[in-house]
């Protein structure tokens, strides 16, 4: 479910959000047009286009020519794009450790026992 504003309108970020979805859901790179029909929400192709270039212009998605035809595909997959804006989030607060501590504290079970995976640590029973 898209988020809106109380005056109807997606709230900043939302429809990039969507394509970037839309994009990692995809099996390969998707022209506008694709993508137009992937997200499904009767929105302009000028407006598709737009927010691709916006989001070329970021660095978040990469323009390919496929059988002769432009299509575009993120230029990261999701996982990277979230352990980037969660590393954003924590190079830009004062007290890191504090940052971090809150973070894992909210950790559910499984979440923590992915953590202590990835960092080699056995999980307890």
């Amino acid at each position: 479910m898209t988020e809106r504003s109380a005056h109807g309108r997606r709230a900043a970020g939302a429809l990039e959000g969507e394509v970037l979805g839309a994009l990692w859901a995809a099996d390969g790179p998707l022209t506008p047009t694709q993508l137009q029909a992937a997200l499904g929400t009767g929105l302009a192709y000028n407006t598709i286009h737009t927010i691709l270039t916006r989001l070329q212009d970021k660095g978040l998605v990469v323009r390919v020519r496929e059988g002769g035809r432009s299509g575009y595909q993120p230029a990261k997959d999701a996982a990277q794009d979230a352990a980037d804006r969660m590393r954003t989030v924590l190079e830009g607060g004062r007290d890191r450790a504090q940052i971090l501590q809150r973070f894992v504290t909210a950790l559910s079970a499984d979440d923590e026992r992915a953590l202590r995976a990835a960092l080699g640590e056995d999980t307890p029973e």
